[in-house]
């Protein structure tokens, strides 16, 4: 089929790349360049460097404004796909395509819709989760479901890792369904049950709140690495207010500390929760290089102390 492709980040690529020898791609939508790294230097989104790889033509839009679908519609698809663009999809441009638009999530729907379902299925500790393949509506994520697949949650997995894996599961599930769709057997159902939300994470949505058991506070890392990143907030004399990033973090079997004190057992750094210490495996203090959380602590004499009180959770959010 001729196909209009949306997508913008990495998570994104498997599927054009997936779908690119099977059907006619007559373009890619995708975000417009923006500023990255240190040096901030305009770079392309992944989906835009995939796309100029495979030889597609590329319309770099941040909205799908009424210039935007003039160009889509032009194109006249008989299919939309979409996989992470960043942009809503609203008539007229919905209705375009002969066969509509299509969307892979990253969950098992109507569980977790919205723009975080990876990070807010880690979060809540859950063991399994899953893509689906839907028709776009105007409800968010509230469309019939034509594909959908299961998949185990690997121990210790991070957001940004597990976003990897559900990806190429994702290109996989796609593919059949647009296949599919193109030769009239695709079958689309309506969803069941209860729906949960899983709205984009925040700045506030990293803070670690030591208060909490062991096993929450390492799901919460987990939801939250890379984006928006997990961290914490000195208190005491020595950086008073001063947020250190947390890039990795571990169980441990040291001796149990007060929660939110940090202290050196052995060769690593531990941090006290509400049930048993963690391991501060590496850190990264404000202004400085990543460094593993033993030297981090060693240079401040062994001996550091967060804050515990679910205040701060909103106050790093304010000072976003």
């Amino acid at each position: 089929m001729r196909i209009v492709f949306a997508g913008s980040p990495a998570a994104a690529v498997p599927s054009l790349e997936a779908l690119a020898p099977r059907h006619e791609i007559a373009a890619v939508i995708t975000r417009a360049a923006s500023p990255q790294g240190r040096k901030r230097q305009l770079t392309p989104t992944p989906v835009a460097a995939a796309a100029e790889a495979l030889g597609l033509p590329v319309i770099e839009a941040n909205r799908l404004d009424a210039e935007t679908t003039d160009r889509i519609t032009a194109l006249e698809p008989e299919l939309a796909v979409v996989v992470a663009y960043g942009g809503l999809v609203r008539e007229p441009l919905l209705s375009a395509p002969r066969h509509g638009w299509i969307n892979l999530h990253f969950s098992l729907l109507p569980d977790y819709r919205g723009a975080a379902p990876v990070q807010r299925a880690l979060i809540d500790g859950r063991r399994t989760t899953g893509v689906s393949v839907f028709r776009l509506v105007p409800e968010l994520d509230a469309g019939p479901v034509v594909r959908m697949r299961e998949a185990e949650i690997p121990d210790g997995a991070t957001a940004g890792a597990l976003l990897e894996r559900l990806a190429a599961l994702g290109a996989l599930e796609l593919v059949a369904a647009v296949d599919a769709i193109a030769d009239g057997t695709a079958v689309f159902a309506e969803q069941r049950g209860a729906a949960t939300l899983a709205p984009k994470l925040t700045l506030a949505d990293g803070a670690l709140d030591f208060t909490q058991p062991a096993p929450a506070l390492l799901a919460r890392w987990r939801g939250v690495t890379p984006e928006p990143g997990a961290h914490a907030t000195l208190v005491g004399e020595r950086g008073e207010g001063e947020r250190v990033k947390v890039l990795a973090l571990a169980r441990s079997g040291a001796e149990p500390l007060p929660p939110g004190e940090a202290a050196l057992a052995g060769r690593t750094a531990v941090v006290g929760t509400g049930s048993a210490p963690l391991e501060l495996v590496e850190v990264q203090p404000a202004g400085k290089r990543p460094m593993g959380g033993a030297d981090w602590l060693r240079g401040r004499g062994g001996a550091a102390r967060f804050a515990i009180a679910a205040a701060s959770v909103a106050d790093a959010g304010a000072r976003a």
